[in-house]
């Protein structure tokens, strides 16, 4: 199912430039380990896993479910909310699980599963896997092959989510990008990577496929837990459905919306400091909802780096929650951009 070995050093590993991110795993090494990442040339073009650029009904249902029922459920809770109708229990509710969800995107299937920033022990990977599950964003293997043909593709075509590219120009242009960007794409076959090109490592993790493969159940298992969770702090089932709504739908629904800034807002507003092929940005005010994904910029110019605010002042809770698994001997082989680096990029920009 994966390597059991525990770490044998606990090494900090520079970072590499931009176009090389765990998208090399695919097309690279077989093993799924940090080691094998290796830099890939930009692929001719885009692997689809739908060729024929169309979801099928099914799928297509369930997504809209996915965006329809958090929004409604998040309608319900600002009722309740104008009513007073809510308990402390919700709101604590709402905020773990947010973090918790949310770094499983974050922390799991971002920088872990998609650019092996870090290595970690088996059952790590695994809470990771779940806990990114419970976002309600797919799959986690879906996910990983999505986001490595973003980076492959970023702002061009084949890009899974690009803001800019065929959408036209002006006012209009602009605003069917950033809709695409956002959660368009999401409806059309023809964005989705392809699971065996752009995650070939993932299939040989016998516990990952069978995460992968039980989603469903673990999004059913997320939304019945603040059920259960409510019936038994408050003891009736108004309690029961406050929960329900607050620890589940409300959860998904503003996680949902902060991942999806990431590939709009962060493609289309804020700051640049380094050159990159991409028109990626650093949005300052979505650092500390998003677990700091959106100094998005810093990430596309070193993808493989477990730390995206690389200064001082640039929050990004998912490095920190990886540098406490370090400490712990939870994670290794860490990889970061060191300041000598960074001077090197920001020089290469001047010349």
């Amino acid at each position: 199912m994966g390597n059991s070995q525990g770490p044998t050093a606990t090494t900090t590993r520079p970072s590499s430039d931009s176009r090389e991110h765990a998208y090399g795993a695919a097309t690279g090494g077989r093993n799924h380990h940090p080691s094998s990442v290796r830099q890939s040339q930009k692929p001719p073009s885009p692997a689809r896993e739908h060729e024929d650029g169309q979801l099928p009904l099914a799928h297509k249902l369930t997504i809209l479910g996915g965006v329809i029922v958090p929004f409604a459920g998040t309608i319900a809770a600002v009722v309740l909310l104008w009513n007073q109708f809510v308990f402390a229990h919700d709101l604590v509710m709402l905020a773990v699980g947010y973090v918790l969800s949310a770094l499983g995107i974050t922390v799991g299937f971002h920088r872990y599963f998609t650019h092996r920033s870090f290595e970690t022990k088996p059952f790590v990977r695994y809470t990771l896997a779940v806990l990114g599950s419970a976002a309600v964003q797919g799959p986690v293997i879906g996910w990983v092959a999505d986001h490595r043909r973003h980076h492959a593709h970023s702002d061009q075509d084949g890009d899974p989510h690009s803001p800019h590219v065929g959408h036209g120009r002006g006012l209009r242009g602009a605003l069917k990008g950033l809709y695409w960007a956002h959660m368009g794409w999401l409806f059309d076959g023809s964005t989705r990577g392809n699971r065996q090109r752009y995650a070939p490592e993932l299939f040989e993790d016998r516990g990952i496929v069978l995460i992968d493969r039980l989603f469903v159940p673990i999004v059913a298992a997320s939304l019945v837990l603040p059920f259960g969770l409510g019936w038994l702090i408050g003891g009736s089932l108004t309690s029961a459905l406050t929960g329900l709504v607050w620890g589940g739908l409300v959860r998904i629904f503003f996680l949902h919306h902060i991942t999806w800034s990431i590939n709009s807002v962060c493609h289309f507003f804020g700051r640049r400091r380094f050159e990159t092929e991409d028109r990626s940005t650093n949005v300052f005010w979505l650092a500390l909802p998003s677990m700091g994904e959106s100094w998005h910029h810093n990430h596309h110019a070193f993808p493989r780096s477990a730390e995206h605010g690389l200064r001082w002042w640039e929050i990004d809770v998912s490095a920190l929650v990886i540098k406490g698994l370090e400490r712990l001997g939870l994670a290794w082989n860490v990889v970061r951009v060191q300041p000598e680096r960074q001077r090197q990029r920001l020089a290469a920009n001047e010349t």
